[in-house]
């Protein structure tokens, strides 16, 4: 019988409280077992061992020097299983490796600044993050949890909605003055309009003019893959994006952006969602936690 057949935490146990309850037939008491079937039990671990760990008689009952050390480690063993057991049914003690897939604009405007409470909450736990805007499937990428942007497609995966965020089109002042300010739909087909590389969920931006909306599709020379590299885009001039609120706030303040066709915005917002894989059962508390802590601190709006 291989070492993967044998339960030696559980013969570890009875032994434990063979010792402790002083017998066999108190032990066989406290574990609802046979006195025999305990017997037989300490007797199949000597013989496993090669040690005799208790000698019998039929009124005493004493500890060999090998039962006293074997006790001993069993007593630290099955404590620590406990601990292990404890600290992952608890969730306090997060350990282990989670690997997050998000949006270069999340990651950065939203996350970066939250990250340094995550690790002094959870010291045990580290994050490999990676940034696309692409939808990647999390059990052929390894990922744990993706936060993604648009809405959800059906599939099996389940989501925590970590809020909205309006949309908005911006453009550098310096873009504005070479170029001038559009202020119907029509002046749009004068300017270069900064859009992604791949397909959207939506493809234009929608914006409303006498009480239509209109879908205007981006077309500039200059693509990007992410949401952070139109942002760079719009700052360095290269023409106007369409972005959300959250990631160009700081520049429209500082007056590195300036809004453009606010007045034929229609008001969508693009909802953000936290994706794991799961089946309704309990979570590792490593995800657990991270989950958590997205949707107290990872919050768009």
């Amino acid at each position: 019988m291989s070492r993967r057949d044998i339960n030696r935490s559980g013969e570890m146990d009875v032994f434990v409280r063979v010792v402790e309850t002083g017998g066999f037939s108190p032990a066989a008491r406290a574990l609802r077992m046979s006195p025999s079937a305990v017997s037989k039990l300490v007797a199949r671990l000597e013989n496993r061992l090669g040690a005799r760990l208790v000698n019998r008689s039929t009124r005493k009952f004493l500890l060999t020097e090998e039962g006293c050390a074997f006790y001993e480690r069993a007593v630290r063993i099955l404590a620590d299983l406990d601990d292990a057991e404890r600290r992952v049914a608890s969730g306090e003690h997060a350990v282990g490796r989670i690997r997050l897939n998000t949006s270069a604009s999340y990651a950065n405007h939203i996350l970066a600044p939250a990250l340094p409470e995550f690790i002094a909450l959870h010291p045990e736990v580290t994050l490999d993050i990676v940034q696309t805007d692409t939808v990647v499937d999390l059990l052929a990428e390894r990922t744990d949890v993706a936060v993604r942007a648009g809405p959800l497609k059906s599939s099996s995966l389940l989501a925590r909605k970590l809020g909205d965020t309006s949309m908005m089109i911006v453009a550098a002042p310096a873009y504005l003055e070479r170029f001038g300010e559009p202020q119907a739909v029509a002046d749009l087909d004068r300017h270069d309009r900064l859009g992604f590389g791949y397909d959207r969920s939506l493809a234009g931006w929608p914006l409303k003019e006498n009480g239509e909306i209109v879908i205007v599709p981006p077309r500039g020379r200059v693509q990007a893959s992410d949401g952070e590299g139109l942002r760079h885009l719009a700052l360095g001039g290269a023409g106007l994006a369409r972005l959300a609120s959250f990631t160009v706030r700081r520049d429209i303040a500082a007056g590195s952006l300036v809004p453009v066709l606010e007045h034929l915005n229609p008001g969508d917002r693009e909802a953000f969602h936290a994706v794991y894989v799961g089946n309704g059962g309990p979570l590792p508390s490593r995800i657990r936690v991270l989950l958590d802590f997205l949707a107290r601190r990872g919050r768009v709006g």
